[in-house]
């Protein structure tokens, strides 16, 4: 029970699910446009030249756990619920290399990104059974040779996403901007707050 409304049916913890992605969803892309947002950034991308630069590496690197603790619980109450029964293994290494998967295929440190990945790799087990299901009237074993190969299609395309297109799926939306590296854009902006550099001197930080 939510508020009255009984949550006995997949449509409805849809809804409860969706009205906290999207709140959960704009926070984070607002925290990455403050100071602590650029220092995860900093540090998640060269965490040497962060800390020389004066950013806490521990205080940013337990700030940023706590953040993805409480996410990740957030998750797994909701999956507690509407699974019911939870037990360890159905948490195996396939399941931590399905997340991986949808990191590297939606892009790498992009909030966009992960939601692609995620339909992606949800996405993509129910094509491969459409395909086999229109198959088996032409070859009947199709059914059970697409679902053998389904790990295979996952890896290729995660190989094929990090030789061809680092930044996944949500490369496309991403401005040029945000393809630039941060601790640069942290350099320039310092420089920028002491005084504009000359053009030479934009080029070094650069």
């Amino acid at each position: 029970m939510l508020f009255g409304m009984a949550l006995d049916s997949d449509a409805r913890i849809f809804y409860v699910i969706f009205a906290l992605v999207v709140p959960a969803t704009l926070f984070t892309k607002n925290l990455f446009r403050t100071k602590v947002g650029r220092a995860f950034i900093a540090i998640r991308d060269r965490d040497v030249a962060a800390g020389v630069m004066g950013v806490s590496l521990f205080r940013y690197k337990l700030l940023a756990f706590l953040i993805s603790s409480f996410y990740a619980g957030v998750a797994g109450g909701l999956m507690a619920h509407h699974s019911r029964i939870l037990f360890p293994d159905a948490f195996t290494l396939l399941v931590a290399i399905d997340y991986l998967a949808m990191i590297i295929i939606g892009g790498m440190g992009s909030i966009l990104g992960s939601i692609f990945g995620a339909v992606f790799m949800t996405l993509l087990p129910e094509v491969l059974k459409l395909g086999a299901t229109s198959a088996t009237g032409v070859y009947p074993n199709a059914f059970g040779l697409i679902a053998s190969t389904r790990d295979i299609v996952f890896g290729l395309a995660v190989i094929f996403f990090l030789m061809y297109e680092p930044l996944g799926l949500a490369r496309i939306w991403l401005p040029d901007q945000e393809l630039l590296d941060p601790v640069a854009v942290l350099l320039l902006s310092g420089a920028q707050a002491r005084g504009s550099p000359s053009e030479p001197d934009r080029g070094r930080v650069l």
